[in-house]
């Protein structure tokens, strides 16, 4: 297998590349679909509770008390027996702070699998194959951000 190292912590086979390697369509519609609905976890390291609850004006106290839980020992966003995160409100109440999580999708790993993964997800996301393409690079910059979220 050739193989060659592209940077300190990565290395790459020769000639292989993902499936997206031409890019991906992506805009947020702020559609909110991916807010609502079905139960999760919306996963907020200790950066992101520093920026949001300065965001919102309040104490980190204040933030944890109201809008955090503790899921197998890590920290989530609260949501509402529906399924609607705490802080969706017609939109996104926290956007321009919103957790690594958020702000790295689609473009987490079970998403860009394959093209059938992608393609579902389409199926409930109005942004995906709309706006700006993405490069190879963008896309694997957030997927480094989806799987940095627990730093």
């Amino acid at each position: 297998m050739n193989c060659s190292k592209t940077n300190e912590n990565e290395v790459v086979q020769e000639g292989i590349q993902p499936w997206y390697k031409e890019g991906l369509r992506f805009e947020c519609q702020r559609c909110g679909r991916c807010c609502r609905g079905e139960p999760g976890v919306v996963w907020v390291n200790k950066k992101e509770v520093e920026e949001i609850s300065a965001f919102l004006g309040i104490t980190k106290n204040a933030f944890a008390k109201n809008y955090l839980r503790s899921v197998n020992d890590r920290v989530s966003l609260v949501e509402y027996g529906n399924g609607d995160c705490v802080m969706y409100d017609n939109g996104c109440k926290i956007y321009d702070v919103r957790p690594s999580q958020c702000r790295s999708f689609p473009f987490w790993t079970s998403n860009l699998e394959d093209r059938s993964e992608w393609e579902k997800v389409k199926k409930t996301c109005p942004g995906i194959d709309k706006g700006n393409l993405h490069t190879i690079k963008s896309i694997e910059d957030n997927v480094k951000i989806y799987e940095g979220r627990f730093r």
